[in-house]
């Protein structure tokens, strides 16, 4: 055999495994839905921003890469408010209000205090700890954003008809987990459960939650109640 016939028959071979490890990959489709004590609130309620993720169990995931994305603050709101990036992504704050922020996050997740600063500048922060950071301003008690880090690059963001669709996802055994703003941890801790994925096991089904209006309270960044604001050009 030749070399160059041998290269080809190499190279051919590659080919040949890298479509087959494709073709057996699948797209994953699941559905949330809300349910709520109170009738009237269960009528509006929004199925959209629910996080789903697969962890897998059974083989090492190809590592999610970094990226570098805006967390916008812009007439006193961050925007958008939730922000899913993978592990080791870095994530700017500029701000583009006529006043000081001061963004903040002393919850799980990575934990920073990015200091006072003024309309145009920016400041980075890199998420390198996995989980739900829950993000603040100092002074703006009612400014408030999540930023959820991965290390899987399996997940998806509900649709606002509560549909989830992750793709590309290998066979193999999976630990799914769930994050939704105002449905309390202990409730999103009972959803873990362990999915095994294949051709004919692609459906996650119906992901029931239950909105309790739980909202993580919070203090300012030394633990005291936030002044009345007083007028936000001059903090």
């Amino acid at each position: 055999m030749t070399f160059h016939r041998a290269r080809f028959i190499t190279a051919l071979a590659v080919l040949l495994v890298c479509g087959m490890s494709h073709a057996q990959s699948v797209d994953v489709t699941g559905r949330v839905q809300f349910t709520h004590a109170d009738k009237q609130k269960a009528a509006r309620a929004q199925s959209s921003g629910v996080v789903v993720w697969l962890n897998p169990t059974s083989s090492n995931p190809p590592a999610a890469k970094p990226g570098h994305f805006r967390l916008v603050q812009k007439d006193k709101s961050f925007h958008p408010h939730l922000l899913v990036v993978p592990l080791g992504s870095a994530v700017d704050f500029p701000n583009m209000d006529p006043f000081f922020h001061n963004v903040f996050s002393q919850f799980n997740g990575k934990r920073f205090d990015l200091g006072l600063y003024e309309e145009g500048s920016n400041k980075t922060v890199r998420f390198d700890h996995e989980g739900v950071s829950y993000i603040f301003c100092n002074i703006h008690p009612e400014m408030s954003a999540v930023v959820i880090s991965l290390a899987t690059p399996y997940v998806a963001v509900s649709s606002p008809q509560g549909q989830i669709d992750l793709h590309d996802v290998p066979p193999g055994t999976y630990e799914m987990r769930v994050w939704a703003e105002g449905v309390d941890q202990k409730q999103l801790n009972s959803l873990t459960r362990h999915e095994r994925i294949g051709p004919s096991e692609a459906d996650l089904g119906v992901i029931q939650l239950t909105e309790s209006g739980a909202n993580i309270a919070h203090k300012n960044k030394y633990g005291e109640d936030y002044f009345p604001d007083r007028g936000t050009t001059t903090y």
